[in-house]
């Protein structure tokens, strides 16, 4: 068992975490490689992780590794960035511009294609969940309101502040709806009638009163073509829904809530320790959003080339050396103005920052 975060976990863990970020990285690289090879270009490269070469072995011009830090993957292809393009004719930069859109495009298309997979799996292997119309409460989530006024997994809450409830529904309703205030729950817990008090706290994205709490489920047993299409509408969701969420932080200039590398870490950990089911539909999760967010149009990442290569198809004309230059380093800056965003928010949740 080992303390990092603040958090105790185990070498399953650690494991499962390193190699899961590292496998969706490496696919997300992969996409990259088979467009490469299929345009024919060079590839000097192709390592699953980076740092020092563990094992290794060079066919044809592409060197393929295995490096030592199993946390992603990555293609090396001649004249990538404009300050190493010589314009040779081999060059990622040489290409036409539907080629590089290509290249660029794969990547996060192939966390896109591996993220339905992994839904459909889940689906296919431990079923389709279905939540129970009912009140009765399925799990508790650790650390919310509910959990820490001794509301359990099976209580069925029959009324809230005197008024009867009878669905899961018009119980979340209620409860949405109260913020910051006392609320004095009936709880039916096997023969014995309980009176809980509960306070929801406002969840900063919605505005919501949560107490942390989730329905009771049943599964339905689900075919593999359906388990596909679930996964597909699972990812549409997902990435809709992330999008418009961003979209309303930024019109309202408010700050979003964002989960770094440490918050991954955490996640993935806990999720690892809950069991399978619930570490690869998280890793669908992250895989869903690393494909989107390589796709944002922000210069270095993939959907920078994406608009780059677009614009050179529009106009015909390609980007001079200098803007290229120029938009790589607003890009890096943007990177790290979010990675170190991110970082702060995990740190700050996590209660590192503000430790007496």
């Amino acid at each position: 068992m080992i303390t990092m975060f603040g958090y105790q976990i185990t070498i399953f863990q650690i494991l499962a975490t390193v190699m899961g970020i590292g496998f969706l990285v490496f696919i997300h690289e992969l996409g990259h490689f088979l467009m490469a090879k299929k345009f024919k270009i060079p590839v000097e490269k192709f390592a699953f992780g980076f740092g020092p070469e563990l094992v290794g072995f060079t066919y044809g011009e592409t060197r393929y590794s295995i490096c030592a830090i199993p946390l992603g993957g990555m293609v090396k292809m001649p004249g990538e960035s404009a300050d190493s393009a010589t314009g040779a004719p081999g060059e990622f930069l040489s290409q036409p511009w539907y080629r590089r859109l290509t290249i660029a495009l794969f990547g996060p298309l192939m966390n896109y294609a591996l993220a339905i997979i992994l839904f459909g799996v889940v689906v296919y292997v431990w079923g389709l969940p279905n939540p129970s119309p009912l009140p009765i409460v399925g799990q508790v989530i650790e650390s919310f309101p509910a959990e820490q006024a001794g509301l359990r997994s099976g209580d069925q809450i029959t009324a809230i502040n005197g008024i009867g409830i009878k669905t899961w529904a018009g119980m979340a309703d209620f409860i949405h709806s109260h913020t910051d205030e006392k609320l004095q729950f009936s709880v039916k817990r096997g023969e014995e009638i309980l009176s809980i008090t509960i306070t929801p706290k406002k969840d900063p994205a919605s505005g919501m009163g949560l107490v942390g709490i989730s329905p009771s489920m049943t599964t339905e047993k689900v075919g593999l073509i359906r388990s596909a299409g679930i996964g597909t509408r699972a990812v549409a969701y997902q990435s809709y829904f992330t999008l418009k969420y961003l979209g309303e932080k930024i019109i309202k200039w408010e700050k979003p809530e964002l989960a770094g590398p440490i918050g991954v870490i955490q996640i993935l950990a806990k999720a690892a320790k809950a069991g399978w089911e619930n570490l690869i539909y998280l890793l669908a999760v992250i895989s869903t959003a690393l494909g989107l967010f390589n796709l944002l149009p922000i210069p270095i990442l993939d959907g920078g080339h994406i608009f780059i290569a677009l614009i050179e198809g529009i106009t015909r004309r390609p980007l001079s050396r200098k803007s290229m230059q120029t938009a790589n380093l607003i890009g890096f800056g943007i990177i790290m103005f979010i990675f170190i965003f991110a970082t702060y928010s995990d740190l700050a949740r996590s209660g590192i920052l503000f430790k007496q």
